[in-house]
């Protein structure tokens, strides 16, 4: 298990934990972002992660990328 972070550009993987605060974990959640949910990294970009999830593109922080385990 590793952070999003680390993930290999436009490799699938699949999201095994969500972390941080209840609130952090809700914000996730409601981006799309689920146990057991199916991710990809599409690109970096200024530090921030632009990530396929759900059939959607969303940016993400590298802060909030590194509470989500795949």
């Amino acid at each position: 298990m590793m952070p999003l972070s680390f993930a290999e550009i436009g490799k699938k993987q699949i999201i095994k934990k969500l972390g941080g605060s209840p609130e952090v974990k809700k914000h996730l959640e409601d981006l799309g972002f689920h146990v057991g949910g199916e991710i990809s990294v599409v690109n970096t970009l200024g530090g921030n992660l632009i990530v396929n999830v759900k059939d959607s593109r969303v940016a993400v922080s590298k802060e909030l990328a590194s509470k989500i385990m795949i």
